[in-house]
């Protein structure tokens, strides 16, 4: 691990260096703050490269981890009146369920699987996360903050008090205390509620109906009357340099100088500027109240968005390990890949920290800079802890529209572009009514809007659902277009031309290519109608039918005993062992099919055929 000690460590600070920045800001954007980034990029970084299966990947909060993350931390902070305090346990047990999963997904031999998500889904999901980030960074950009808005704040104040009141009553028709004849308790209760109780579930109400996309644009003509110039120009002039800077050199990270050099210039000149939340000093310590504090029943409408997590950060990782590969010549371990992803994002959430996966960029840029073993990653998370050790006062001096200028550069980075590109030029393989369209574009389309504006989770399942039933179509299509029944007197095999011309009109072909499943049945039914009257023989011709499904095996069986009850004589020839096995276990062969009308070969059954055509004439 040491022989290249100096390349892995000028790639892990580097590496470490790159990620600062990025990881204070994708843990503000998440909603706990950038302490959590923080964390989440030290643990994260630092096991999953122990752990991991590929040498020079450096990991660490990414911005679909962060996406995903948002959307469930706002979810329950809801259910928790905007308390942080109270929904923290929920939300880290949950990241600490995703980092479980994926230790699974390594152990079970998963990882290799992952490459089979069609890309539209994961094209319109990568889009769908740079749309999030992008318009959900407006409102810090232009320095407004709904739940600081007084007059907005109290638009919910109605709201908010019957939301107190319905608890109060909930809570006592839990606790048997309720009664309907005396409301003296509930009165007692509800007089002591505070002006302050009342502020922080209004500002809690304010907060997630202003959360979002669709939440943003809800309140976006309020914030544009109340733009804060000073914000904006901050946010501005780090998009400006994060840009500019990349023209004038790679060699140090854009990100790094718009971030120093905006703060510095904000803090230098006394800007009355909103800094970010202040990063805690000290070691990080164990959040052991995911333990204490456990509430299954807080965290199981989120088992999903754990599952999800664990996917999306395992696709994320192996495919920054690809390019890993193929800037290194190395091959990574996929599997033992994920199990350390899933370590990382387990310890990260055991310290509070936010989840991640494999970074492409600071891959990269370890990679350029002599990074070759695990050792680089490692280091990378050791820098970034001693950064937080050294430095948190002086990081939490940050203006909070720096670190949305930064996130606005990451929204606008993370699209995929390559999809978006090749709508026009996609095939055109769907028809509705008289407009033609491609079935990959509406698939990338759906998983891209309803990402944008509903729910992540769901649009992934459903995008990967429309994927597989349009894949499913297109190979029946396939399959149906190239498995036909013909008769002998139509296109034929050139075998099939040595049938002698008084068996042609009793025999007739069936050719089957490809598989037979599900998607490819409806045309093979239809055989037993398509014999001509004269035809007493049908041959089904086999030996391109790799593979049958269930669905395949019984509407063969189906037909055969269709063609058994019009007294026609069937032939299988070549059977391949998967449909053989099939066909035995439900004793299509030998009970439907005697074993002497099964051939290895066509020349085998035109032997058959020739001497059953002999004993018939005598």
């Amino acid at each position: 691990m040491f022989k290249h000690f100096k390349g892995d460590l000028f790639g892990g600070i580097t590496a470490g260096i790159v990620a600062l920045p990025l990881a204070l800001a994708f843990g503000v954007s998440s909603g706990l703050g950038p302490s959590a980034g923080l964390y989440g990029a030290i643990f994260i970084g630092f096991f999953a490269a122990l752990f991991g299966g590929t040498n020079t990947q450096i990991s660490g909060p990414t911005a679909p981890m962060t996406a995903v993350s948002m959307v469930m931390i706002s979810g329950i902070l809801a259910l928790n009146n905007g308390d942080i305090n109270r929904a923290l346990p929920a939300i880290l047990t949950i990241f600490l369920l995703a980092g479980l999963m994926q230790i699974g997904l390594g152990l079970i031999g998963l990882g290799k699987y992952i490459k089979y998500i069609p890309y539209p889904v994961v094209s319109g999901f990568m889009t769908a996360i740079g749309v999030i980030i992008l318009i959900t960074q407006i409102l810090p950009a232009i320095g407004y903050y709904p739940k600081e808005d007084t007059s907005y704040v109290n638009s919910f104040k109605p709201k908010a008090e019957e939301n107190i009141l319905t608890r109060i009553l909930r809570e006592e028709t839990e606790k048997g205390i309720l009664v309907l004849e005396d409301f003296e308790e509930t009165i007692n209760r509800a007089g002591n509620i505070t002006a302050d109780d009342m502020d922080k579930e209004a500002k809690g109400l304010a907060g997630k109906h202003a959360s979002g996309v669709i939440g943003t644009f809800k309140v976006l003509p309020r914030a544009l009357t109340n733009i804060d110039w000073l914000e904006l120009a901050l946010a501005l002039g780090t998009i400006l340099i994060v840009y500019g800077f990349k023209r004038i050199t790679t060699a140090v990270p854009s990100t790094l100088v718009a971030l120093v050099v905006v703060s510095g210039l904000a803090y230098a000149l006394g800007l009355d500027y909103r800094p970010i939340e202040q990063i805690p000093s000290g070691l990080p310590v164990p959040r052991l109240e995911i333990f204490t504090q456990l509430n299954l029943g807080a965290i199981a409408p989120y088992f999903f968005t754990a599952l999800t997590l664990a996917l999306l950060g395992a696709i994320d990782s192996l495919l920054t390990s690809v390019v890993a590969d193929n800037m290194t010549q190395t091959k990574h371990n996929p599997n033992k890949e994920l199990m350390g992803q899933g370590i990382g994002n387990s310890v990260a959430a055991l310290f509070g920290g936010i989840p991640g996966a494999g970074a492409t960029i600071r891959t990269v840029v370890n990679i350029n800079s002599g990074g070759k073993t695990r050792l680089s990653g490692m280091i990378a998370g050791l820098l970034l802890l001693v950064i937080l050790l050294a430095l948190g006062p002086v990081a939490s001096q940050i203006p909070a529209a720096v670190l949305a200028g930064l996130l606005v550069t990451v929204g606008i980075g993370v699209m995929d572009y390559k999809g978006l590109k090749a709508i026009p030029n996609m095939p055109k393989d769907i028809t509705l009514g008289p407009i033609r369209l491609s079935s990959e574009v509406i698939v990338m389309l759906v998983v891209m809007v309803l990402s944008s504006v509903w729910n992540l989770v769901y649009a992934v399942g459903i995008g990967l659902i429309m994927a597989s039933l349009m894949f499913m179509k297109k190979i029946g299509d396939i399959t149906a277009k190239r498995s036909n029944v013909t008769s002998l007197n139509e296109e034929i095999w050139p075998d099939e031309k040595e049938i002698p011309k008084k068996l042609r009109d009793e025999v007739f072909i069936k050719h089957i290519n490809g598989p037979l499943f599900f998607g490819s049945t409806n045309e093979f039914q239809e055989l037993a109608d398509q014999i001509p009257k004269n035809a007493t023989i049908v041959i089904i011709r086999m030996g391109r039918m790799p593979y049958m499904d269930q669905s395949g095996l019984y509407a063969m069986e189906e037909v055969l005993h269709a063609l058994k009850r019009k007294q026609i004589t069937v032939l299988l020839v070549k059977i391949l062992e998967q449909p053989k096995y099939m066909m035995q276990k439900i004793d299509i062969v030998p009970g439907l099919i005697p074993n002497e009308h099964v051939f290895d070969n066509f020349k085998l059954c035109m032997n058959w055929l020739g001497g059953r055509k002999e004993r018939l004439d005598t």
